[in-house]
């Protein structure tokens, strides 16, 4: 069975670097877990990684849709296990990297998601009411009918709060429960799955250093030009942290200056988020990048491909 090499953590933490290094040491290519990075227009917010950063790695699942085009989990599992059977068709070596841990969750336990259930009235209705009585209303429907998985998705998570409820609506079970039997199919792959870790105080001033990077490159002028694009920034992809926040700064709900410290606070927020998922993730190995190296860390990687 062919090794996949997994690198996930929380974002910030140097997962991208890593990869591409990694991949230049072992003929390998990325295919990429970030569900902001797919959108294409969007590439300072989403810290997509360009041209020179990429020293020639191909890079797969980055620019796949429009920022008004939806895209699923289903949609990137299928997308996913595509570019992964070709990279190894060619004698390339994969390399998933991201911070989506969905994304992740459903390439490395082969998840399925009762992707045919639609059930856009209920849709409707689940989305009116959470925008009379706010997303907590909607996740403690949803908490009553599917504790597990109202666990593991935030409140504020609108979409997939409804979706959780719309597959419980339609077929009487559980997404998490339809989660479960889906793992019973093995995934075909080997994954190798590692998690990029680093003390709170220096992954927070990464960010910081971050959101301040993106700044000078220009992310008000990005935002500004996909609105000038007539795409609308009430968009699912423009509610991203960094999009939602300058486009308030944009119609003057709030200053520039408060609107980055809300993407600095709402991208702290993102990596405790992130840390606590991938804790939950199984057979998940961490690699400390406050005790080690990135010389270091490419070493145990190589070693998990030769093991």
């Amino acid at each position: 069975m062919e090794k996949v090499i997994v690198i996930a953590g929380p974002t910030a933490s140097g997962k991208t670097d890593l990869a591409i290094e990694l991949a230049l040491r072992v003929n390998g290519e990325i295919v990429s877990a970030d569900s902001m990075q797919i959108y294409r227009e969007m590439n300072i917010g989403t810290a997509k990684p360009d041209m020179a950063e990429r020293k020639g790695v191909p890079h797969h699942l980055i620019d796949v849709v429009n920022p008004d085009e939806e895209y699923s989990v289903a949609r990137f599992q299928q997308d996913a296990k595509a570019a992964l059977d070709d990279i190894i068709k060619r004698g390339k070596v994969p390399i998933v990297a991201g911070g989506t841990g969905l994304y992740i969750n459903a390439l490395v336990y082969n998840l399925t998601f009762s992707e045919t259930i639609t059930n856009w009235e209920y849709r409707a209705r689940l989305q009116s009411l959470a925008e009379k009585e706010g997303p907590e209303a909607l996740h403690a429907l949803l908490m009553k009918v599917d504790p597990k998985s109202g666990e593991a998705i935030h409140p504020n998570n609108v979409k997939r709060v409804i979706r959780a409820l719309e597959v419980y609506e339609t077929t009487g079970k559980p997404i998490s429960e339809h989660k479960e039997e889906s793992r019973r199919e093995a995934p075909p792959y080997d994954y190798r799955i590692f998690g990029i870790e680093l003390d709170r105080d220096v992954l927070y001033s990464r960010i910081e250093q971050r959101v301040d990077k993106m700044m000078a490159k220009g992310l008000y002028q990005e935002v500004e030009g996909i609105l000038r694009k007539g795409y609308s920034p009430d968009l699912i992809s423009l509610q991203g942290i960094g999009y939602k926040e300058i486009i308030q700064a944009i119609e003057g709900k709030c200053t520039l200056a408060e609107a980055v410290e809300r993407i600095k606070m709402g991208t702290r927020h993102l990596a405790k988020r992130q840390l606590t998922w991938f804790r939950k993730t199984e057979g998940l190995r961490w690699l400390n990048g406050s005790l080690l190296d990135p010389w270091a860390m490419l070493k145990i990687l190589t070693d998990a491909l030769n093991v």
